[in-house]
């Protein structure tokens, strides 16, 4: 059964996923969106760091819908592992993993604004198979699969590389979310040509540079959830991605930070080159 779906999957067969995403989105997300009640809302690590009965349900919808398409499979959901950091662990397993994030930019959600999404991603053996972003408020859907390519909406996406000579606008880990050591990698970002901004989801800033309308990430956390679906996006779609030291970025962890994901490969080396001097002193 888990080799016959992980092959469905890998020739294209998402339909049954992409459906479990959208129904999870439209039962337990978008009722609330712009609806919820200040008791609804709860800080996890400070003011910043919000959760909601949105992210709770739509995970636990989540979990109960992706496991049932996949008996065997496990579930490596943000707020499953803010509950038991234990269940991380299954990254490194045998076992199929959904990595979910229900709400990825939670903050936008809270704040009525539609720039959120949901965040799947299917892996085994810390190898990314198929991811999809859904924007339920944008009406976008993203979907890559390893060695197929990515999509949105249905068309290939394609990001190309920046025009000669433009300024790289670039989405970095947004101050609120970065130690001292951190705030100066990225600040070497801060040059001519480079344009660095703090980002908003996560989900989205990747869905940006695999479509081509922002050069690239630098991001300086690495929890699969935010990271899996958009890193599969960007690379199946022709972009690039690769850690300070010039390493793959890995889903299990340990990884050098910061990382960035690029519209091409020359890109992405420019950020890293940049990001280098700024560790240098680390």
């Amino acid at each position: 059964m888990i080799e016959s779906f992980l092959e469905h999957v890998l020739d294209g067969g998402t339909t049954e996923v992409e459906e479990a995403v959208r129904e999870a989105a439209a039962a337990e997300v978008m009722p609330r969106f712009r609806q919820l009640a200040d008791h609804e809302i709860s800080q996890k690590t400070g003011p910043y760091d919000l959760v909601t009965v949105a992210d709770r349900a739509a995970e636990e919808h989540l979990t109960a819908a992706l496991t049932a398409l996949l008996p065997g499979s496990v579930v490596v959901g943000e707020e499953a592992v803010d509950a038991d950091p234990g269940r991380y662990d299954a990254l490194r397993g045998d076992a199929p993993v959904w990595i979910v994030d229900p709400v990825d930019g939670t903050r936008q959600f809270v704040h009525g604004d539609p720039a959120f999404c949901t965040l799947v991603a299917l892996a085994r053996h810390g190898e990314l198979l198929a991811s999809w972003t859904y924007a339920p408020a944008l009406g976008e859907l993203a979907v890559a699969v390893r060695g197929r390519g990515a999509t949105l909406n249905g068309r290939p996406l394609r990001p190309g590389s920046p025009a000669p000579g433009a300024a790289l606008e670039v989405a970095t880990s947004h101050p609120d979310y970065t130690t001292p050591d951190q705030k100066r990698a990225l600040l070497a970002l801060d040059t001519e040509g480079v344009r660095p901004r703090p980002c908003g989801s996560a989900g989205l800033e990747y869905l940006a540079v695999a479509r081509g309308t922002l050069a690239a990430t630098a991001f300086s956390w690495e929890y699969a959830w935010d990271h899996a679906a958009g890193l599969l996006l960007v690379t199946e779609a022709g972009g690039a991605q690769t850690t300070v030291t010039g390493e793959p970025f890995r889903i299990t962890g340990g990884n050098a930070l910061p990382f960035t994901a690029a519209r091409d490969a020359a890109t992405a080396e420019r950020i890293r080159a940049l990001l280098a001097t700024g560790t240098a002193g680390d």
